[in-house]
């Protein structure tokens, strides 16, 4: 396995959406780790206006309706990340351009039909191009899946897996906005082992959260966590609930966009997320604590391909495809390697 740290050198990564809300952490976070951003965008003023410090960024220009410009704008990069929702709005033509330059693709999308597609329409062009995807690289769907993964430890196959997510708030970004509004799917559950719909209305419980959330009313909420997931654990059944605290302040109009409160600029949000994994009488557990939801994702999608590109991926039957984290990287290691800098990680 190459080292990770050489693996990194002269290395250009583009990021597409690089001057939205979540585009500037992962930027800044490519920075911090030695690699060479490519900022690329659909506005030559908000990129120039990133203003990011240490190494010039190059910006480039492109949109998802001109093939031919993002083609130009990959040029020299070994992989995208796609940070630019309503994501199904651009990850099949971001996904389509990495295939045309043969380079890993990545997204950060909370979008279950936007994940799906991605596995059902390029997992034959990723084999051809001999490059790795991974959809939903984020908060939502990444994380829930490594800790899902992680839980399961040994077992192949596990009766209910079970979420729960605490915000203590949520200050949606314009993007998570203009995705709720595009976003109009029914959401997906596992059950019996399969993708089924979410029934309506949605079910509600009360989850007995570690401190500092304690018991909170939750609706189910699933998020592309499910894709993923389904993509390669066995379970009988899958369910994630939100609290609902956080949903109040998405639907509330007023509510501002997050504001910086740290030198990283990261909000002041606080997040857990709990995996329950039963199987028999049997549970086993994990969980993670952390702030910022967007400013985690960073870290979370940068350390994914700072690991497919120092080749250090597991239990691929051949190497290249569409996949979940879960299912290349070793879940434990990836997520240890997030603490103590960015979570608080219990795993058993």
């Amino acid at each position: 396995m190459q080292d990770p740290e050489s693996a990194k050198m002269g290395q250009s990564i583009a990021v597409y959406g690089a001057s939205g809300h979540t585009g500037r952490f992962v930027v800044a976070e490519l920075q911090r780790r030695g690699f060479v951003p490519i900022a690329i965008g659909r506005h030559a003023a908000r990129l120039v206006s990133l203003g990011l410090p240490g190494q010039a960024v190059e910006a480039r220009v492109a949109t998802v309706e001109e093939a031919a410009s993002l083609d130009r704008a990959l040029i020299g990069a070994v992989a995208v990340i796609n940070c630019a929702g309503p994501f199904l709005d651009t990850a099949d033509a971001l996904a389509a351009a990495a295939v045309r330059a043969r380079i890993h693709y990545l997204d950060v999308t909370p979008e279950q039909s936007s994940a799906l597609a991605t596995f059902e329409r390029f997992a034959a062009p990723a084999r051809a191009a001999a490059i790795i995807m991974v959809p939903a690289m984020g908060f939502y769907g990444g994380l829930g899946d490594l800790l899902a993964t992680a839980a399961m430890g040994d077992w192949t196959s596990a009766d209910e897996i079970r979420i729960g997510i605490a915000l203590d708030s949520w200050q949606p970004t314009p993007g998570t906005r203009l995705t709720g509004q595009r976003n109009t799917a029914r959401r997906l559950v596992i059950a019996d082992e399969k993708l089924t719909p979410l029934a309506d209305p949605a079910p509600q419980v009360s989850w007995s959260f570690a401190d500092p959330f304690g018991v909170q009313d939750a609706v189910a909420m699933p998020m592309t966590e499910t894709i993923l997931i389904s993509r390669h654990l066995r379970t009988d059944s899958l369910h994630t609930y939100l609290n609902l605290a956080p949903l109040r302040d998405l639907r509330d109009p007023s509510t501002p966009p997050p504001s910086p409160a740290d030198d990283m600029g990261r909000s002041s949000q606080t997040f857990l997320i709990e995996v329950i994994v039963r199987k028999g009488l049997v549970e086993r557990r994990a969980s993670a604590q952390g702030r910022d939801i967007y400013a985690f994702t960073a870290p979370l999608v940068v350390e994914a391909v700072q690991r497919i590109l120092a080749g250090a991926v597991d239990n691929l039957g051949s190497e290249s495809g569409v996949f979940a984290p879960g299912e290349i990287f070793d879940a434990a290691d990836f997520l240890r390697s997030l603490a103590p800098d960015h979570l608080r990680l219990e795993i058993g």
